[in-house]
This record gives structure tokens, sequence and C-alpha cells, in this order.
């Protein structure tokens, strides 16, 4: 007797988890140990990677780019368009009628056009349907591709620099503030005041703070509760960091997410509506034309004319026009909407826009030349004032992290004024930092703390007006330093 060796092939889901098993060890590796230790299990530094390790890098890991569910081919696209309970329901019809009205009819009396219509009708219909959505999806692509999301990258030879975060591989150097997207998986190696918001992995309103030590504790928590890990999808709320890239792309823990929900397709009530009320048809019909052709057969004892009444009230019964009036109203709401400079990639998903009853949006974006010019700097009293850029350039030139708009417009226009103004000149000499409180969106401000030649130590703090008013006690107003009252807030306001 012989023994066969049974093979086990591996399917998708346990090749998936082998995969995460062996990323999740990735990440402990990391987690336990000191900043200088982790950059050596990913074979970077704090200098970042050369050219040559970048490409390498990418590789052997590939780019950072979330998959978020499979294209579909243009054959499984143009089939989906035809396939839907109506359109399926004609076909049987026009099948059975071309059975009883051309193939089993007597000569002279072969009639097609039962069978043309219908036909005519479900091409119209899901052609209709298949060159909008193709339309649709096309320019939505387009779209896409124009959206450009960067992130501060630090490498050798480069420096800190902002690139698309596609181009972000495993052992980058990535530099945070308050308001960045973490742009992958990060192991946090420096930070100061820094709260991540993880809402969109665990669903927690709560900011939660992030530290750049080593988790002696981390193979007792759960991946998102490492102090010491950043991670893809989530927002810095507040504070400053430094973290080197653990996994990218669909590695992530936000990527492993987006598959997951890429591979469930969810029915709109629209769709849901259309299967009922077919089903319900469908039952009708099955109902009704076995009475109709039992009561016509035993009355009147012709087997097959009662047979072809039978499949008369089941085409009198089904809507014909109905795939083609239901796709042509989704088709002219497309086009209404592409007016409006919305596009529609789903016809069927009109129906829930439309029953939608508040629709909250956040839209960013700017048509400027993405550059800030600083024209004026102004004192309470809404008067020039050499003294306001200046601490308005300690403050931005001092600042950790990158510059922004406003940062840059202050520094280049008090380095031009320095030309005529004395006491802009030497001022990165003249002060140094001594501290600084990172920005965040509670507080709404970031300060600064330097100190001049002379021992003078002083705190520069910028943010939103209604802010620094709430928490100053006193102003200097008309050449005297006084108590800041109500009505010198309404005279500054």
């Amino acid at each position: 007797m012989s023994k066969t060796k049974k093979r086990t092939i591996p399917n998708r889901r346990s090749l998936k988890s082998a995969k995460r098993n062996a990323l999740n060890e990735r990440y402990a590796a990391v987690a336990g140990l000191a900043p200088a230790d982790a950059l050596a299990v990913l074979n970077t530094s704090m200098a970042g990677l050369t050219k040559e390790e970048v490409i390498s890098q990418r590789e052997i890991y590939g780019s950072n780019a979330v998959t978020s569910g499979r294209e579909d081919s243009l054959i499984k696209k143009l089939i989906s368009a035809f396939i839907n309970p109506f359109t399926v329901i004609l076909i049987a019809l026009a099948v059975v009628s071309f059975f009883t009205d051309v193939h089993l009819a007597p000569i002279g009396q072969k009639d097609p056009t039962t069978v043309i219509i219908i036909i005519v009708l479900v091409l119209i219909s899901g052609l209709l349907q298949f060159v909008q959505e193709a339309r649709s999806g096309n320019a939505a692509a387009k779209l896409q591709e124009m959206i450009k999301i960067t992130t501060a990258v630090e490498r050798v030879g480069l420096g800190v620099r902002e690139i698309d975060l596609d181009e972000v591989v495993v052992g980058d150097i990535v530099h945070l503030a308050a308001g960045d997207m973490v742009p992958a998986d990060l192991r946090i190696l420096q930070a100061k005041d820094l709260f991540v918001s993880q809402s969109a992995l665990t669903g927690e309103s709560e900011p939660v703070e992030k530290l750049g030590t080593a988790d002696p504790d981390y193979e007792n928590r759960s991946l998102t509760d490492t102090h010491n890990l950043a991670f893809m999808g989530t927002n810095v709320v507040s504070g400053t960091a430094v973290g080197v890239v653990v996994t990218t792309g669909d590695d992530t823990v936000f990527g492993d997410m987006a598959q997951e929900i890429g591979d469930i397709e969810v029915q709109t009530s629209f769709e849901k509506g259309v299967n009922a009320v077919s089903w319900v048809l469908i039952r009708f019909m099955l109902a009704m034309v076995p009475i109709v052709l039992f009561i016509n057969g035993f009355t009147k004892g012709n087997w097959t004319e009662a047979l072809l009444f039978a499949i008369s009230i089941a085409v009198g019964l089904t809507p014909e026009m109905l795939p083609t009036i239901v796709t042509a109203s989704l088709a002219k709401g497309a086009v209404a909407m592409s007016k409006k400079k919305t596009i529609i990639k789903n016809l069927n998903s009109i129906q829930n826009l439309g029953s939608i009853d508040v629709l909250c949006t956040d839209k960013t974006g700017t048509l400027t030349q993405d550059k800030v010019v600083l024209e004026y700097y102004l004192d309470v009293h809404g008067e020039p004032s050499v003294r306001v850029l200046r601490h308005g350039f300690l403050n931005s030139y001092f600042q950790t992290g990158l510059k922004n708009l406003i940062d840059v417009a202050i520094i280049e226009r008090t380095r031009r004024q320095g030309e005529e103004e004395p006491s802009l000149r030497g001022l990165t000499e003249f002060y140094e930092k001594v501290d600084e409180v990172p920005f965040d969106f509670e507080r709404r401000r970031m300060s600064v703390v330097v100190e001049d030649k002379n021992g003078k130590t002083q705190m520069v703090t910028k943010g939103a007006v209604e802010e620094l008013l709430a928490i100053c006690s006193h102003v200097e107003y008309r050449g005297m330093v006084g108590h800041l009252t109500d009505e010198i807030k309404e005279d500054i306001a």
C-alpha cells in the first residue's frame, strides 16, 4: 500500500497573516530598542539615506502607495453594467421569446419584434451606464493624479526637504510638526510635546502622546498603544518629532486596513431597492405564469397556446422600459452634477447622495503661487513697527521644524529690511534660542524663548489674535505699559 503525500496550498488569508506577523516582528524589533539601535536595525542613520540606498530600499519594500481595492478590468466593468436583476429578467424573457416567436413558430408566423425590442432596451441601458461611469472614472483618476501630498524627509547630501508621499522609503528620516500627516509607520526617535490623533485607526478622539525613548513594555501593549510608534494616516496635533520609517504602503497598519475594506463591496440603498422590486416581480411571475398556464391548458385543451399566453403575461408584467428610464435618469443626474464640478463615479450612488440631509466637508487648498509676501508689520495702534518685525523674525527663525509660508515671508522681509534698518541686522548672532513651546491646536499659539548677548531672556509668542488677547494681562499702549482692559481690547481688535 502506497502513501500519498498531501500538499497544502496556503490561501490568501494565511499568506497575509504570515506577512503581518513578520511585520509585527519588525515593529517589535525597533520599539524595544534605543533610537541608535533602532536605526541600526533599519540600516540607516540620523543623516538619512543616500541616493543609492533609497533606490535599493524601494526595490526591496516597494513604493509608499496604499492599494485601496482592485481596479476592475474593462470586460468586468462592461459585464457589471449589464448584469442587474431587471436586465437578467429581460434577457431571460428575450431568450424565451426567441424560442416561442422565432425558433418554434411556423414559417410565415415568425416575429422577432419582441426579442429585438427587449435586446435594444437592454443594450441602451447597459451601454449608457458603462459609458457614463467610464467617463467619470477617468475624470476622477486625472483629479487624483493632481493631488500631491508631501512630507519633510532628511537624506544624505540633501538635508531636510519636502518630497511626495509615495517617494518615502523604509529607513527615511522624517520630520514632523503640528498639522502634519504621518506619511508611513514610524519609530519616533526624538519628540518634543508630541501628541498624535489616531482616530483614523482606533476611533479614539483623544490625542495620544508619543515619545522617542525605548518602550520596555511593548510586548504587553497593542501596536497602536506603543508609545514610540506613529502610524500612517494619523495626524500630529501638537509638538514636533523626528522619526524613522519602519514600513510603507500596503505594509503599514493603515494599508492593511485599506485592503481589507477595499475587498468588501457595499450595496447602495438604490441597489437594494432595485433588487427588492425585482424579486417581487419574479415571485409574482412565478406565481401567475403557472396559474395562467394550467387554467388555459385545462379549459381550452391547447397547451401550446396556453404556454404562449403565459409567456405573454410574464412579458407584460415586466417593465421593459424601467432599466432604460432609470439609467437615463441617473445619467442625466450625473451630467447635471458634472456641471457643478462634481464627479459621480457610480451612477447608483446618486440616490444615496440625494438622501443626505446634512453634508459636512473639509476643503483645503489655495489659488495662490504657494508664496506669501509680508506687506505690513504693525503694532497695536496699526502703525508700522520695526520692533514687531524683529520679534516676529525671532519667533519664525528659531522655531523647530520646517518654516511655513508666513514664517518664510517674515524672515525674507526682515533680511531685506535689514539693509535699511540697522537694528534688524545680525539678529541670528545676537540672539540664542533657549527653549520652545511648539504649536498645538488647543493652545493655538507657539512660543520661542531667546536670550541676547546682554543676558536678557524673553519669550516671543505668536498665534490667533483672540487667543493672545485672552491670555495677556498687560499691553504697551500709547508708549506706556499698563493693564489690558476691555476698552483697549476693543480698540486693538
